[in-house]
């Protein structure tokens, strides 16, 4: 994918997302509480989006606010949230996290990058969704699907989600950071898979490079 046609994919992938469900927590971020969306975040990773979301609802019954979530026990949080992936240490890395918000923020989320790395357990995807939903700042959030979908394209040549991040920092147009993880997400869950990809249903086949993609349907 050449630069200049980023601007056109960003328009096809805005209107082919629509048909689509929003990521799990991309729902969370329109209640407009970041400790809500961080608090998704930590339940989203390594588990699918139906499962988080409905995790998400049930442990948001009992807790919305860290100062109501550190009354809970470690087991309230894990039968609130299971299945998910890890849900034994997530509810121990939820529990950490909001007695440190507490502690040393005064119970809010920062809305700076580096202050949310320094949270337990939260890595740069998870900081940046914060950032971006919770707080409607710039930052590029980059999971597998953003990672993949950006260097099959042929728009970014990188190895690792953060290389593509920071790819992305220096050429992606700032006024779409916001919006690219949800965008790719869905597209990538659906459409760009990781084996096999629908390239011969894909709206964007015309600006894509197809970079190690040996099979598609």
């Amino acid at each position: 994918m050449k630069d200049r046609d980023i601007h056109k994919a960003v328009q096809i992938l805005r209107r082919t997302v629509r048909q689509w469900e929003d990521p799990a927590v991309t729902q969370v971020s329109q209640k407009k509480d970041p400790y809500l969306v961080l608090t998704s975040c930590i339940l989203s990773l390594r588990t699918q989006d139906n499962t988080t979301h409905e995790a998400s609802e049930r442990l948001f019954s009992l807790a919305r606010q860290p100062e109501e979530m550190i009354r809970l026990s470690p087991e309230e949080i894990q039968k609130a949230i299971y299945p998910v992936g890890f849900y034994r240490n997530k509810a121990k890395t939820i529990l950490e996290i909001s007695r440190t918000l507490l502690d040393k923020y005064d119970g809010r989320v920062p809305d700076e990058l580096d202050e949310i790395l320094k949270l337990k357990g939260v890595g740069r995807k998870t900081a940046n969704l914060v950032v971006t939903l919770g707080y409607d700042k710039p930052g590029i959030c980059v999971d597998i699907h953003v990672h993949r979908v950006n260097n099959r394209w042929g728009y970014v040549s990188t190895k690792t989600p953060e290389e593509t991040e920071f790819a992305l920092r220096k050429k992606l147009p700032k006024r779409y950071w916001i919006e690219i993880n949800d965008m790719l997400v869905s597209f990538g869950q659906r459409i760009c898979r990781p084996l096999s990809p629908k390239c011969s249903v894909c709206p964007l086949s015309m600006y894509c490079d197809r970079v190690g993609v040996t099979k598609s349907r």
